[in-house]
């Protein structure tokens, strides 16, 4: 039997030259590493996002691919890329999924986890 199943891991970092704390700007960078962990071949279609900030703003992206990519994946292949958002406060979430369709035409949606963005503390 088919296993349909993309494994999905992000890494955060703030990135401070790019933010402007005083207007109420914070700008982050994640990585995603998309691991294909099923046992058929498939493909990334579209991305939908929710992103909140900690005033309890979310705002939704959906779109095609991902930075351009609509990535086909063997399985155990893995597809890398980095993308950011700007936030009005200086701690943040975003969580979503992607929609996916193996190479038999079964689709599938993989569940992009939960994870937080945050200004470190600065020390003076």
């Amino acid at each position: 039997m088919a296993l349909y199943e993309f494994s999905i891991s992000v890494t955060t970092q703030y990135l401070e030259p790019q933010s402007d704390p005083a207007a109420q700007r914070y700008v982050f960078s994640y990585t995603v590493t998309i691991k294909n962990t099923g046992s058929v071949k498939a493909q990334l279609i579209a991305r939908h996002w929710f992103i909140k900030d900690a005033n309890g703003k979310e705002e939704q992206v959906r779109g095609l691919g991902v930075i351009g990519y609509q990535p086909l994946l063997d399985p155990g292949q893995e597809f890398e890329y980095t993308s950011g958002t700007a936030l009005e406060t200086s701690v943040g979430s975003m969580h979503g999924t992607y929609l996916c369709v193996a190479e038999d035409g079964e689709q599938f949606t993989a569940v992009i986890p939960e994870f937080v963005m945050t200004q470190p503390r600065t020390l003076h």
